[in-house]
């Protein structure tokens, strides 16, 4: 098993309030605020770019440890909301980062992008070398497409994250993976090349708290240990409600349950990385602590990572 040698961030400018949002969708802050804990979020402002975005994470990342962008040997870079078809961003985020003729490989994969990109890092990392994972999304032109839902509107922001996986030494090692996918529920949550992102919510609700505690209970049985020894949770930032009732399914104290989803909303496939980052700045976990990550999104697609502190 590789290892996580840190976390970067990035998020845009402009902070949007929920009265804002609630000028856009006819509902109040208050009601945005009780059905999904968000109180604001960031969109991009005019010149601002999910590229530009992706770049400043993975620089933020470099500068927090002690890999140098001319060790790396893979970049993975996870986005449901590039800007074009081909090429996707992976390869001209590496070419502005510097990494001369290294693999450079896009995951078109909503919100569980980049807990696939650290499990593909685990995997890889010791066949290329130190690897990079982003995770970079602009959805805020997608929340205000015609016609605006207001269950959709309400929960999306934009933003980057990023880590570095390393295939013998870092702050944590990876432990345990699972991960899986259904395109049964593919229509469930979609976005096309035009028009608005479409989510069913009742059933990505249903389906998110069933399958995200099931895949955490995976990890914890194949290492062995009880979900009460694991430090901290980091899910994706989906929506409050989700994080409390997965917290509840595994009968945890939430506070276990690390959010930012109230400053940030949902961010997609870069919640887990931006919710890492900031995680770890606050306050480090003692050596030998668990750590577990999680994420489910659109395909479905979901999983979690096991980890622990060195």
């Amino acid at each position: 098993m590789a290892w996580i040698c840190g976390f970067g961030a990035a998020l845009p400018s402009r902070l949007v309030s929920n009265a804002e949002i609630s000028a856009l969708i006819g509902k109040t802050p208050e009601w945005i605020q009780s059905v999904s804990g968000i109180q604001h979020r960031r969109w991009v402002a005019s010149g601002e770019t999910l590229l530009e975005l992706a770049v400043r994470a993975a620089e933020d990342c470099l500068s927090k440890t002690a890999v140098s962008a001319s060790e790396i040997g893979l970049i993975l870079v996870a986005s449901a909301s590039a800007p074009r078809r081909f090429p996707g961003p992976a390869a001209v985020v590496a070419a502005q980062l510097g990494l001369q003729e290294i693999p450079a490989i896009d995951l078109p994969i909503a919100s569980a992008g980049a807990l696939f990109g650290m499990a593909l890092a685990n995997e890889l990392a010791p066949r290329f070398g130190p690897t990079l994972v982003v995770a970079s999304e602009v959805l805020s032109p997608f929340v205000v497409a015609e016609p605006i839902e207001a269950g959709v509107a309400m929960l999306f922001g934009d933003g980057a994250g990023a880590c570095l996986i390393h295939p013998t030494s870092g702050l944590f090692k990876i432990c345990q993976v699972q991960l899986a996918s259904d395109g049964s529920f593919a229509e469930d949550l979609r976005l096309e090349f035009q028009g608005p992102i479409q989510m069913n919510g009742r059933a990505v609700i249903l389906q998110a708290s069933r399958k995200i505690p099931r895949a955490i209970q995976q990890v914890l049985d194949r290492q062995a240990i009880p979900a009460s020894q694991v430090d901290r949770f980091l899910l994706h930032q989906a929506n409050q409600n989700l994080l409390d009732r997965v917290a509840d399914v595994l009968t945890l104290p939430r506070e276990k349950f690390f959010s930012n989803i109230a400053h940030y909303g949902n961010t997609s496939s870069a919640s887990v990385l931006i919710a890492a980052a900031e995680s770890f700045q606050q306050q480090p976990p003692p050596s030998g602590a668990y750590v577990c990550f999680a994420a489910f999104g659109a395909g479905f697609h979901w999983g979690a990572m096991l980890c622990q502190a060195g």
